[in-house]
């Protein structure tokens, strides 16, 4: 899900902090990334390294983005349909 904004045993506020954490991880170990970013409290550190981002793979099950999709697909077919039927009509 989404990273909490603070953390549950603490109450520190590390919300802010997940996009430099994940920019520092790619290129420092995990350990360095969370002492340059002042996480000094194993609760902290905890909530940071085991958090799973999983929004994206929730957006895919999203009845209400799927009929929007589904709503945009069959405009844009009406209206090719409605395009072929026009040249058709000029054609004769």
């Amino acid at each position: 899900m989404i990273i909490p904004v603070r953390c549950f045993t603490c109450g520190k506020v590390i919300g802010n902090l997940w996009n430099k954490y994940n920019f520092l991880k790619k290129e420092k170990s995990v350990e360095e990334a969370l002492d340059d970013l002042k996480l000094h409290k194993m609760c902290c550190r905890r909530m940071m390294i085991t958090h799973v981002n999983l929004i994206d793979d929730l957006i895919s099950y999203n009845k209400h983005k799927n009929t929007l999709e589904k709503k945009e697909t069959d405009k844009k077919k009406k209206e090719t349909d409605k395009k072929k039927k026009e040249t058709d009509k000029k054609k004769e």
